[in-house]
């Protein structure tokens, strides 16, 4: 059976930056450390007045294609996924292709195209519908674009303000992929939740407390949905675990969760049993209460480990360094953790040739998959053309005052008029309103 799988990745960051210690916390009379130890954010990405999901999309979409030489014929299907979307009818695709097709000779005329939704997960959908589209063999041998782009604003003086971010991040999903295969087993975890929703709305309206007890009890249930697809899960399965990062902190929660559910029964339970004891078992208490007391210590006791610690350094660690600089980006969170692992697999000459990753992906509503990935021989020369460092060290840094100014430019309600702070170049712009209301790009030499 022929491989599928993602091929190359490319990642547009949005231009703006703001600094959470030095910046926001004073503004907001906080402590630093409530962002960066708590969170565990360093910087949030902001879009200039100019950019917004369609330019980000469109543009890290237009680099991967000149990068990998395509052209418009070459491509039989975009969808991406948002949950920033500002039309309930005309998907953000075929905006995208519009801006592509203003740069090539060709269209994307006898391509299928659409909008995925499913708050953050609609990602990770996006690139099953792909694989899907391939491996059913209605691809005619074309190859697909998925695109991730969002600009994950909150209403200001909102509690998850200073996880917000802006970005995208395009993958070509073909035969024979040069980056990671996708597999066949998933795990799923779903039920009808309101732990983050926008009701016609473009600011969320959340329960933070909840959403986290949400985010954990879908993980396990598509993680123990996953493990009877594949049989017994150990650590050492998997090199790297990308999770959904709404920010790195919430990933620390998730991953306790994930390692003391997959050592469970194994070698590495009894060895750390030595240490701590051995995992809490419902049988062994008399109410539900006194089990989740123990296995909320037992938890405790486990991440402190050194085992624990050092298959969090090596497996988790790795997938925040980028999510750190540039906050949430909703349906790009995962990809971005992914394309962040495997940078710093590059960086520190670590082999994942033919290693497997564990994705966890989630959605708000609510919705995870777990499903892995294999590393595909030949890795690094894809990842080597990430110029992410570039696009994170160039971001123009931005004031309070001005970050507010941004805010309220890209607030749906709010009327301004705002001057650029940053000056495009090579790049898809937003360029006013057309005579229905339509948003109108042009790409800037």
């Amino acid at each position: 059976m022929t491989a599928v799988g993602i091929d190359a990745i490319e990642i547009w960051t949005g231009n703006l930056r703001l600094d959470l210690a030095e910046t926001f916390a004073p503004a907001q009379d906080e402590d630093p450390g409530k962002y960066t130890k708590g969170l565990g954010l360093n910087a949030s990405s902001f879009p200039d007045v100019y950019e917004d999901i369609v330019t980000m999309g469109a543009n890290a979409a237009h680099r991967l294609m000149e990068r990998k030489g395509l052209t418009p014929d070459d491509i039989g299907r975009i969808d991406v996924a948002t949950e920033s979307a500002f039309d309930n009818s005309k998907p953000v695709s075929t905006y995208v292709a519009g801006c592509l097709e203003s740069v090539y000779d060709e269209d994307f005329h006898h391509a299928n195209k659409g909008e995925r939704k499913f708050a953050c997960i609609a990602g990770t959908q996006s690139l099953d519908d792909a694989y899907n589209w391939i491996r059913a063999g209605r691809h005619r041998g074309k190859k697909a674009i998925v695109i991730a782009t969002d600009t994950a604003l909150y209403a200001r003086d909102d509690p998850g303000e200073a996880t917000q971010g802006a970005g995208a991040v395009a993958m070509l999903v073909d035969e024979d992929p040069s980056l990671v295969e996708l597999s066949t087993e998933q795990g799923f975890g779903s039920a009808d939740e309101t732990d983050f929703l926008k009701p016609n709305q473009q600011f969320p309206s959340v329960d933070g407390k909840r959403s986290m007890k949400v985010y954990l009890a879908r993980l396990r249930e598509a993680l123990e949905d996953y493990e009877s697809q594949v049989g017994g899960v150990h650590p050492e399965d998997f090199e790297l675990v990308p999770f959904h990062t709404p920010f790195p902190g919430m990933v620390r929660k998730a991953a306790a969760l994930g390692y003391r559910h997959i050592i469970r029964d194994t070698d590495v339970e009894l060895t750390v049993a030595e240490e701590i004891g051995r995992q809490p078992r419902p049988e062994e208490f008399k109410t539900q209460e006194q089990y989740f007391d123990a296995v909320t210590e037992y938890t405790d006791a486990l991440t402190e480990t050194e085992r624990y610690q050092a298959w969090y350094a090596d497996t988790i660690e790795p997938t925040l360094e980028i999510a750190r600089e540039v906050g949430n980006w909703y349906t790009g969170s995962v990809h971005v953790a992914r394309a962040a692992g495997l940078r710093h697999a590059r960086r520190n000459d670590r082999d994942l040739d033919d290693a497997k990753l564990l994705l966890a992906s989630y959605g708000s509503g609510a919705q995870a998959e777990i499903h892995h990935e294999t590393v595909v021989p030949g890795w690094e020369d894809e990842i080597a053309e990430l110029n992410v460092d570039e696009q994170l060290a160039d971001r123009y840094e931005i004031s309070f005052e001005e970050y507010e100014r941004i805010h309220d430019a890209h607030n749906h309600d709010s009327e301004t008029d705002v001057e650029e702070l940053t000056t495009p170049s090579e790049e898809f712009v937003f360029d006013g309103w057309g005579r229905m209301g339509e948003r109108k790009y042009r790409y800037v030499r």
